[in-house]
């Protein structure tokens, strides 16, 4: 169940929950708020309306709109990171790897909720907190992907890296294009398309010991 689907459920006014299942709802509400208005036209009592709660009851949880949009953040950053070490670990077929990889960025993208505009396209990066989480997430994901192909190649650890953050900029970036143009492009064909410049990209580097003929991620 996701945060909004947990606020839908847990959203009228006077239910008692448990602690974590409060907070978990208030964190859905904020979610619907932050993604629709930004943070700085968000207010408190709208977060509030929208969980169901009195605004006490939303500040036991957390002392400030800040503190609550920094905890939304976390959360996201943390699934996107674990998204991407997934699709890396779902198979050793590497052309199949680079695939999930694609699909991971465009699913994150895709959710209904919303939540990569926080990640992605906040209001608020000029707050340091919020910037440090992004930048950190943007290199956590980048070192996954880097591991990868620094395990496969002779290229070095710097090498690898610089590779790992511009597949996982174009991922985004495209994935966020697609989501928001109206060009009627089918998610399937969407994410071929990611895949095959990603892969025929990569796959120019040779495997270690290789005369050139293959590519990193060539199974």
């Amino acid at each position: 169940m996701t945060a909004i689907e947990q606020t839908e459920a847990a959203r009228p006014r006077g239910t008692r929950l448990p602690r974590r299942a409060r907070r978990n709802q208030l964190l859905g509400a904020a979610q619907e708020v932050f993604v629709a208005q930004g943070y700085h036209a968000a207010a408190m009592d709208d977060i509030a309306e929208r969980a169901g709660v009195s605004k006490p009851v939303l500040y036991q949880h957390f002392p400030g709109k800040l503190d609550l949009y920094l905890a939304l953040l976390d959360q996201h950053c943390e699934a996107l990171l674990q998204a991407v070490r997934t699709a890396l670990a779902s198979t050793s077929d590497n052309k199949q790897r680079v695939a999930a990889t694609m699909d991971a960025y465009v699913a994150y993208v895709e959710d209904e909720g919303g939540a990569f505009r926080l990640v992605f396209e906040s209001d608020l990066t000029n707050e340091p907190a919020v910037r440090e989480r992004v930048e950190r997430v943007s290199l956590q994901t980048a070192e996954a992907i880097s591991a990868v192909i620094a395990g496969d190649t002779d290229l070095s650890k710097d090498e690898s890296m610089l590779l790992a953050v511009g597949l996982g900029g174009v991922a985004q970036v495209v994935a966020r294009y697609w989501l928001s143009s109206e060009t009627g492009i089918p998610r399937d064909r969407a994410v071929g398309l990611l895949t095959s410049l990603a892969w025929r990209g990569i796959a120019g580097f040779p495997l270690h010991g290789a005369d050139g003929a293959e590519g990193p991620l060539a199974s």
